[in-house]
């Protein structure tokens, strides 16, 4: 009798305490930011280019090796959506694109 009385309490708790938390689905922290990262196999590998985004003003941006990009590497914000993009190097122009950047994507631009 005692031991049907303790399980009798004992389900309840068991039971809430394996409750899932709802709604599963729902994300919420991240914020609505993509980032960019310049890598080169050679020529501009270790070196600072100039990035425009969208003919905004520009900034410099540090290029990593290619092998070592997967590991460490210098990850630049942008706003997400489609964006134009200009890297320039002593002046000159060295890739040019639209680009399409999603919340919390690493897009690697790869320089020649």
């Amino acid at each position: 009798m005692k031991k049907l009385i303790i399980l009798l309490f004992a389900i309840p708790f068991l039971l809430i305490g394996c409750r899932a938390s709802l709604p599963v689905a729902q994300e919420s922290g991240k914020e609505d930011i993509a980032y960019l990262l310049f890598v080169s196999s050679n020529e501009y590998a270790g070196k600072n280019v100039v990035v425009k985004v969208d003919n905004n003003v520009p900034f410099t941006a540090k290029v990593v090796k290619n092998s070592k990009a997967n590991r460490r590497g210098y990850q630049y914000g942008i706003a997400v959506g489609t964006r134009n993009l200009t890297v320039s190097y002593n002046g000159k122009n060295i890739y040019q694109k639209k680009i399409f950047v999603s919340t919390q994507e690493v897009k690697q631009i790869i320089l020649p």
